[in-house]
C-alpha cells in the first residue's frame, strides 16, 4: 500500500462492527477501495475482542459502529472503547438507518462518539468523515508523544547538567538519548580533563554499557560529517558494522545504519557526539534529538566553565590568605586550610596569626555566605584586622573597629570571628569572640574543654565584650577553625563540637598529625571550607 502525501490522511486498519451482513460489507468496501486495511465484526462483543487482541500494525486507529448491535448499544461500545486506557484515543464513527433523531445524534456525540452518521450515507461523504477524524486523532497523538518527548527532554536536561563528573554524564545522556528515541543509544565525549569517556545502552531503561575502540574517534566522525547544519550541529551517518569496527560499540548491531549528531558550543571547542539508529529519527524526531546533542554540549560546557571559574576564585582566594605563619618565642603554629568541596560555592572562612605589641594574635574567621563576594570581603576583612592588631589594641578593641569597618565598607554583611591573643611571659591567653564556634585548649595530660566566650557577630553594630583571660600551662595545644569543620546538614553543632572535642583529647601531641586527624575524620563531604589552625604554647 501506497501512503498518501499527507501522513494525516494516510491509510488505516478500520474496525467495522455491523451485525447486518450487506451493512457491513457496504462500509467494508468503500473504506477497502479508498486503501484502508479493514476488521470486521458482527456485534459489541466481538468487535471489543477484535480491540483487545490486535497488535502492532494491525491495532485499529478508528472504528465504525453501527447504534443497533444485538449484544449490547452501539453507544455502549463507544463508551467502553473510550473507557479503556489502551484504546481511548480510537475515534468512533456511529452509523444508523433508525435512530436518526436529532436526540439520538445528539445521545451519541455526549457517550464519547467522535462523529454520528445516519442513513443513507454517500460514499464521499462517510470517507470524508473517516479521513476527518483520523486526520485529527493523528495530530493529537502526534501533540501528545511531542509533549511526552518535551517533557523527557526536560528531565535530560537537568540529568546532565548535574552530573558529577564526565562518566556519570556520558551515561545520563546516553540513557537520555534511547528514552528520547525509545531506540539504543550511545555517546561520546571529552570530559573536563581532556579524556574521552563513552556510553552505551541497548535502549530505554537498560543500564548503561562502557566500551573501548579506536583512539580520538570523536576526530574520525568529525571529519565524516556533513557540513555543520542548525546551530552548532553536524551529521555523519554510518553502517552499523563501521561503527562496531570504529567504536567496539555494539548496540546498534542489525540496525542498518547509525545517525550520529556531533554538537559543540563555539569553534575550537571539543564537540558532544549522540548516536541512535537512522530509522530512529523520523518526522520531527531529528530536531529533538539535535537539541539533545545541543544541550549535552551545553553542559559540559558549563561544567569546564565551572572548573575554571572556580580555579581562578580558588587562586584568588589563596592570595587572601597568609602566606606564612610567624615565627614566635614559645608558639609553635601549623595550619591547615581545605577549599569548599568541588561543584560547591567559595566560602569566606579565613586564618591569620600576627605580631603585634601586646603579643601574637591568632584569629580564625567565617564571612557569612559563599560566593566570590564573600571571599573579596574575607580578604578586606582580613587586612584591616592586621592593620588594627600591629596597632596594639587588644582582641576585643579590635572586634569593635572591624563592626565599624564593615558598617562602612560592606554594610549587611555579617562575619563571624575569634581572636586569642598570646601575651609573651604570661601563662594565659586573651580570648574574644564574635558569634564564632570556641576554639578548644587541651591541657598537657590531655583534657580538652571549649572557650566559650561568645559575643555579637560582627556586621550587628553590638559593641563587644571585654576580652576572657583563660590560665594555660604549659605545653597546652589550642585549636582555633572554622564551623566548616565541625558542621553536618541535620545535625545540631554542639553535637559535632563535642565529637571534635573529644577527638583533640585523644589525639596525638604533634600538631601536623593532629590536625591532619581531624581533616581524615571530619572534613570529608563537608561543602563549606575549613580553616584550622593550631598552636603549641610552650
Amino acid at each position: 500500500m501506497t501512503e498518501q502525501a499527507n501522513p494525516d490522511s494516510a491509510a488505516a486498519t478500520v474496525l467495522v462492527v455491523d451485525d447486518d451482513d450487506t451493512s457491513r460489507y457496504i462500509l467494508a468496501s468503500w473504506l477497502r477501495r479508498d486503501g484502508h486495511r479493514v476488521a470486521e465484526a458482527a456485534d459489541g462483543a466481538q468487535g471489543l475482542a477484535l480491540l483487545a487482541a490486535a497488535t502492532g500494525a494491525d491495532r485499529p486507529e478508528l472504528a465504525v459502529v453501527d447504534v443497533n448491535l444485538p449484544d449490547m448499544s452501539g453507544f455502549q461500545v463507544c463508551e467502553r472503547i473510550k473507557a479503556d486506557p489502551l484504546t481511548a484515543h480510537l475515534p468512533v464513527i456511529h452509523v444508523s438507518a433508525t435512530a436518526i433523531e436529532v436526540n439520538d445524534r445528539a445521545q451519541g456525540l455526549y457517550r464519547g462518539a467522535d462523529a454520528y452518521l445516519t442513513e443513507p450515507i454517500a460514499p464521499t461523504e462517510f470517507l470524508a468523515t473517516v479521513t476527518a477524524a483520523l486526520r485529527y486523532a493523528r495530530a493529537r497523538r502526534r501533540a501528545e508523544r511531542l509533549a511526552g518527548r518535551i517533557a523527557v527532554l526536560n528531565q535530560v536536561t537537568l540529568d546532565v547538567y548535574g552530573a558529577r563528573d564526565g562518566r556519570s554524564f556520558a551515561a545520563l545522556a546516553a540513557a537520555g538519548a534511547a528514552a528520547l528515541m525509545s531506540a539504543p543509544a550511545a555517546v561520546l565525549a571529552l570530559d573536563l580533563d581532556g579524556r574521552e569517556v563513552r556510553a552505551a545502552t541497548g535502549g530505554p531503561g537498560e543500564g548503561p554499557r562502557r566500551f573501548g575502540g579506536a583512539a580520538a574517534v570523536l576526530g574520525v566522525l568529525a571529519d565524516a560529517s556533513a557540513p555543520q547544519e542548525g546551530t552548532g550541529t553536524r551529521t555523519a551517518v554510518l553502517t552499523a558494522e563501521r561503527w562496531t569496527g570504529l567504536t567496539g560499540c555494539e548496540v546498534f548491531e542489525g540496525t542498518g545504519q547509525v545517525a550520529v549528531i556531533l554538537a559543540r558550543t563555539s569553534p575550537g571547542r571539543p564537540p558532544v557526539a549522540l548516536a541512535v539508529p537512522a530509522r530512529a529519527l523520523g518526522g520531527g524526531d531529528r530536531d529533538l534529538f539535535a537539541q539533545l546533542a545541543r544541550t549535552c554540549a551545553l553542559a559540559l560546557e558549563a561544567q569546564r566553565s565551572l572548573r575554571e571559574e572556580q580555579g581562578l576564585a580558588l587562586a584568588l582566594q589563596r592570595t587572601f590568605l597568609p602566606s606564612r605563619l610567624p615565627s614566635s618565642p614559645g608558639v609553635d603554629l601549623t595550619v591547615r586550610y581545605v577549599p569548599a568541596g568541588a561543584g560547591t560555592e567559595l566560602g569566606g572562612g579565613f586564618y591569620e596569626a600576627v605580631e603585634t605589641p601586646g603579643g601574637l594574635l591568632l584569629a580564625v574567621g567565617d564571612v557569612v555566605g559563599h560566593s566570590l563576594a564573600a571571599v573579596v570581603v574575607m580578604g578586606e576583612l582580613r587586612q584591616a584586622l592586621r592593620a588594627y592588631a600591629i596597632e596594639g589594641h587588644e582582641p576585643h578593641v579590635v572586634l569593635d573597629r572591624l563592626d565599624a569597618f564593615l558598617a562602612q565598607f560592606h554594610p549587611g554583611v555579617t562575619v563571624t570571628a575569634c581572636l586569642v591573643l598570646v601575651e609573651p611571659g604570661r601563662r594565659s591567653v586573651l580570648v574574644a569572640d564574635a558569634g564564632h564556634v570556641p576554639p578548644v585548649l587541651r591541657d598537657p595530660d590531655g583534657a580538652a574543654r571549649h572557650l566559650t566566650e561568645h559575643g555579637v557577630v560582627l556586621g550587628l553594630g553590638g559593641a563587644h565584650a571585654q576580652a576572657v583571660r583563660h590560665p594555660v600551662p604549659a605545653g597546652a595545644t589550642l585549636l582555633l577553625f572554622t564551623d566548616g569543620l565541625v558542621e553536618a546538614p541535620g545535625e545540631h553543632l554542639d553535637r559535632g563540637l563535642e565529637a571534635l572535642r573529644r577527638r583533640i583529647a585523644e589525639g596525638p601531641r604533634e600538631l601536623g598529625p593532629l590536625c591532619d586527624g581531624l581533616l581524615d575524620l571530619f572534613a570529608e563531604g563537608q561543602q563549606d571550607d575549613i580553616a584550622l589552625l593550631a598552636a603549641r604554647l610552650d
